[in-house]
């Protein structure tokens, strides 16, 4: 289990506040001893524009992180010995959890594609966070589940 230090946190919370009033979205690489956060493009809003059937919500309430920004995180990560630790996103205007959206966005054949990672969800509200609550994936209750992840 890695715990967030201070920095990480202060660096999604700024992330949460300026996109605000749409989702953010990250990844957090690295080991147990040095986090790297990637604030990545929340693409919503260009898929709502291009496809609103297909994508009927907009960046204020759901999050896509571009799939070649996410596999070049990844690979760079892989590359320098780091792993994938945690992934991010804000709630604005609405409390830190993890929806049926959430879960459905990090499963594939009902398995998370990084099953050790955690998920932060940030509540953001008037551009101010609110709360911030971290889950993680429970193979036994085949959900994510509120976990401590700070210090």
């Amino acid at each position: 289990m890695i715990f967030l230090s201070k920095k990480t946190i202060e660096e999604i919370s700024r992330h949460a506040a300026e996109t605000y009033p749409y989702e953010c979205c990250g990844i957090i690489t690295g080991d147990e001893h040095s986090h790297v956060v990637h604030a990545c493009e929340n693409i919503q809003n260009r898929l709502h524009a291009e496809d609103p059937s297909r994508y009927p919500r907009d960046a204020r309430t759901a999050y896509v992180i571009d799939r070649k920004e996410f596999e070049r995180i990844v690979s760079a990560a892989k590359g320098k010995g780091e792993e994938v630790l945690a992934f991010y996103h804000s709630h604005p205007e609405h409390e830190s959890y993890f929806s049926e959206e959430d879960k459905a966005a990090q499963t594939v054949f009902g398995e998370p594609e990084f099953p050790e990672a955690l998920h932060i969800v940030i509540s953001v509200r008037e551009r101010k966070v609110h709360d911030m609550k971290c889950f993680k994936w429970d193979s036994r209750k085949r959900n994510f589940t509120v976990v401590a992840c700070t210090g």
